[in-house]
């Protein structure tokens, strides 16, 4: 067999106008930056190759520079299909300023679909998006005006509703892995997680396409060990070696931890506590909604902290945290080191954990808390000017047995302080997030009363709860006014529970609340 290796022109050469291009990768995690590099700066010189149509599952950049901004270029790009908007600044101007189709979809069916076009299938069948933003009764995941074609349909299946999103051919997938012999079988046992590498060499070569795979080294063929083999050699057309290692970083805060990819293991035990504020609050009493044994989801940010309470409270052994990159065991990554797990037990692919979690694998996920309206809807994709997108969410927030949102009451300047175990506000944030309508449904409140899904909402200063009838608020924290703190900062009147409680003191005192699981 011939030798594989080549230089990243030579790969990049592989890449013709209008061919659908599809990117692997989790935040940094996985992606091949030396190639999307390289494929900018050939647009630049020579402006080629042109009106790609760019498809990726899971965002793939640093909020600035890095990943999948180099390709945000007018004239290089045609259409955008991506999972998360948020981390790709340049991708969302191109899509607010109408130069690009643009499309989001959930995290999970792009995965799904990898698989399905990879089958020769004719696309995926799911509930995922359903009364959603996705849901083409509502915006089908369009987000310009330039945007036309539909991507999803809904269709009946005894008597049934579900979302039909339509398979289509890879002419080029772009993939990252650890070594690689020259013929292309692949490794990617220093990868943070293995996301859907396999998946998406397979839709390229059956779809008659190209996959280019960039490595830290090459290897001598037949060294590697076949079972940790991720991408046979038949699928893979060009490699190449790194030549930076900026560019081939574990996470795009992390050059190399050992502990995201099984090596070794670290202690736990140095994970620092939160300081007596909100932050710590809410997510205390976020962490009292868990059982015994729960399998859970912790979204990024706010969610991040309930992870630091139970380890505070003991209490961490109680639960295993998963998370949509794969990992299931250990301690999920923050920040731009989202996606790898400290100490995992399991990488699966992501197609397979989202295979779980859309199933209801899940007992309970816990995530952050935007925008809520009076029907329970919420919203964490879009904001005004801004495309954050949905990523996981609408796979985690749907098929989750319980699903519990967490953030602050208002936002945009919010200061607060507890004293003698009261909550004091002393300066309110200036936008409110309790609507009358939220600008985007991420989550359908609708959807989740049809299928009995308990649904909690917490914030600093008060708990409520999704019902048949509409949000039913059912604690405040003490030390709050129900009308002045409360009632007046919404834009909707939510039912006042008959058993209107104070949140449990406990939680606004410094000592540790004696939590357990029960």
């Amino acid at each position: 067999m011939k030798s594989k290796v080549m230089s990243k022109k030579q790969a990049v050469n592989l890449i013709k106008d209008r061919d659908t291009v599809a990117v692997g990768g989790f935040v940094g995690c996985g992606h091949p930056e030396e190639i999307t590099l390289e494929i900018e700066k050939k647009y630049l010189d020579k402006k080629q190759p042109k009106n790609l149509t760019l498809v990726y599952a899971a965002g793939q950049g640093d909020s600035k520079e890095r990943g999948l901004n180099h390709l945000a270029h007018e004239g290089l790009l045609s259409k955008v299909i991506g999972g998360h908007w948020a981390l790709v600044p340049k991708l969302q101007k191109l899509a607010l300023d109408n130069k690009i189709e643009a499309y989001n979809l959930p995290q999970g069916v792009i995965s799904h679909l990898y698989r399905d076009i990879a089958a020769g299938k004719p696309g995926t069948i799911t509930h995922v998006g359903l009364k959603t933003f996705i849901d083409p009764r509502n915006e089908g995941g369009k987000l310009n005006e330039v945007t036309r074609d539909d991507l999803v349909k809904v269709i009946d299946i005894e008597d049934k509703e579900y979302l039909f999103y339509k398979s289509f051919p890879i002419d080029v997938a772009i993939l990252r892995a650890t070594y690689a012999d020259e013929y292309g079988n692949a490794t990617l046992e220093k990868e943070a997680a293995t996301l859907d590498t396999t998946a998406m060499a397979q839709a390229a070569k059956n779809s008659g396409g190209k996959v280019i795979l960039q490595v830290e080294k090459i290897v001598a063929n037949g060294s590697l060990d076949p079972r940790k083999v991720k991408v046979p050699g038949i699928y893979v057309d060009a490699i190449v070696v790194t030549s930076d290692v900026e560019n081939h970083m574990q996470t795009f805060s992390e050059t190399y931890n050992p502990s995201y990819s099984g090596e070794v293991k670290f202690s736990i035990d140095s994970i620092g506590g939160l300081p007596l504020d909100q932050r710590k609050v809410i997510a205390r009493r976020a962490a009292i909604e868990l059982s015994p044994g729960d399998i859970t989801n912790l979204g990024i940010g706010m969610p991040e902290g309930i992870s630091m309470v139970a380890n505070e409270e003991g209490i961490a052994g109680e639960m295993t945290l998963t998370i949509e990159a794969g990992g299931i065991g250990g301690v999920p990554a923050g920040g731009l080191s989202f996606g790898a797990s400290t100490n995992p037990e399991c990488i699966l692919d992501s197609g397979s954990q989202f295979d779980f979690y859309d199933g209801g694998g899940l007992d309970i996920a816990f995530l952050g808390l935007a925008q809520c309206d009076k029907k329970g809807n919420i919203n964490v994709s879009k904001f005004g000017t801004k495309i954050a997108g949905c990523g996981g969410f609408i796979n985690i927030t749907q098929n989750s047995k319980k699903v519990v949102y967490c953030g602050t009451f208002t936002t945009g300047g919010l200061r607060t302080r507890i004293q003698n175990g009261k909550l004091i506000i002393e300066n309110e944030g200036k936008f409110n997030k309790f609507l009358e309508a939220v600008e985007q449904i991420t989550f359908s409140g609708e959807y989740a009363v049809s299928i009995n899904q308990p649904v909690i909402y917490i914030t600093e200063r008060a708990v409520l709860k999704l019902t048949k009838n509409g949000l039913v608020l059912e604690e405040i924290a003490p030390g709050i006014d129900l009308e002045k703190d409360v009632l007046s900062h919404m834009e909707f009147k939510p039912i006042i529970s008959p058993k209107l409680k104070l949140m449990d003191e406990r939680i606004f005192k410094e000592a540790p609340i004696g939590m357990k699981i029960s």
